[in-house]
């Protein structure tokens, strides 16, 4: 039988974040479990790689002022790229509740230290992109430090550093179960074998209901489908453009290679392991497209390049972090409802930290996280979801 330290499920970019972090905190004895031949084949290598720090809620703020910086100093620190592009998210308002809710959130965004976001007024918005249509928008917000980085090659460079420092990455290995005894978790069964352990993570992305059921867990993580649209080369919008969020629709889009990747969440979409991408999603969201962007009428898109990914949404659109009390050892980094890329980095750091030392100090209250919250009905809704 194998023995580790800590067991990780789920080789995607926020297991390797805690795996990198672990290692990094003096843990050797780390194993990694992922189920399919590569990493990046879930959510992480579908996702559209945006990081901002423009929330409502003072958790989700927190992790992007650790996630984005690290970001920013991810080459320096492991030797690899994020691809990190700091060209912005701007909230375009078109109703004055949307530009009061942007206001609250900007307030609670300075207060909690983030210096590089702003309400813009309405000229702002139309000098600096007049290629929007701009008779109903009222004002907006904007980031300079949001972005775009690239999820696999993030990834990639979070895991390579972590086996460098210790940790193992086993592939093709599937859970099969979880192992408890009187003082909590004793061991993880696998395809490849049982694997003993007294701390386990799990790290399983969509499918970590699925996970916490093995343990005797009941786990509120759903998948839901998430379909992006990239472009054919488009010269008629600048490629210097921030991420570009409409609030009247909730379409949003951002500059990719020579073309714009296109992203709207489609309120008929019912929760599901469904990754095949509808072509009837097109025409829905170049409606939308062109409502915002003129000139996005004519804007080549193929089929066949788009795709879907998958959510793991929970009932308060915030992660699940930290220990399970009533079952010592089992710890949980899920539920990220759509922000698992961009909070990747200060996950890392809190799953470490928790296990290791029982505490953080990356957010000032990281028991709203916890998932015992569901039980006692504390729900902390964040409501700037995309």
């Amino acid at each position: 039988m194998h023995t580790a330290e800590i067991v990780i499920i789920g080789g995607g970019i926020v297991g390797s974040s805690i795996a990198y972090h672990l290692t990094t905190s003096g843990c050797k004895n780390v194993v990694v479990i992922e189920r399919e031949s590569a990493q990046g084949k879930g959510s992480t290598g579908k996702s559209m790689g945006g990081v901002r720090a423009q929330f409502a809620t003072p958790v989700n703020i927190q992790m992007s002022l650790y996630s984005i910086p690290f970001y920013d100093s991810f080459e320096e620190r492991l030797g690899h790229p994020s691809g990190y592009r700091p060209q912005g998210y701007m909230f375009v308002a078109t109703r004055q509740a949307h530009l009061d809710y942007l206001q609250a959130n900007f307030e609670r965004q300075k207060a909690l230290g983030l210096k590089s976001a702003q309400i813009i007024a309405a000229e702002e918005i139309i000098r600096t992109l007049p290629q929007l249509r701009s008779d109903d928008i009222l004002g907006g917000s904007f980031c300079s430090t949001d972005g775009f980085v690239d999820p696999y090659s993030a990834m990639t460079g979070l895991m390579t550093r972590a086996i460098e420092q210790g940790a193992a990455l086993w592939k093709n290995c599937e859970v099969t179960g979880i192992l408890r005894d009187g003082h909590g978790i004793s061991g993880v069964e696998t395809s490849k074998g049982q694997v003993a352990t007294r701390t386990i993570v799990n790290a399983a992305g969509a499918w970590a209901a699925q996970i916490a059921k093995f343990a005797g867990i009941d786990l509120p993580v759903e998948p839901l489908r998430r379909m992006l649209v990239p472009s054919e080369p488009f010269s008629e919008f600048p490629h210097s453009s921030p991420m570009v969020i409409d609030m009247s629709t909730g379409f949003h889009f951002r500059p990719e290679s020579r073309g714009f990747l296109l992203a709207w969440n489609d309120p008929e979409e019912t929760p599901g392991f469904k990754t095949h991408f509808e072509n009837s999603f097109i025409e829905k969201i170049l409606t939308h497209a062109a409502n915002r962007v003129p000139a996005f009428e004519n804007l080549p898109v193929n089929p066949k390049k788009a795709w879907a990914g998958l959510y793991e949404m929970t009932p308060d659109h915030h992660a699940v972090l930290g220990p399970v009390e009533s079952l010592p050892g089992f710890f949980l980094a899920n539920g990220f409802s759509g922000h698992g890329v961009m909070h990747a980095p200060a996950t890392g750091k809190i799953v470490s930290d928790l296990i290791l030392q029982g505490k953080t100090d990356v957010v000032d209250d990281v028991s709203v996280l916890g998932y015992d919250r569901f039980a006692k009905g504390a729900l902390l809704h964040e409501t700037a979801v995309l």
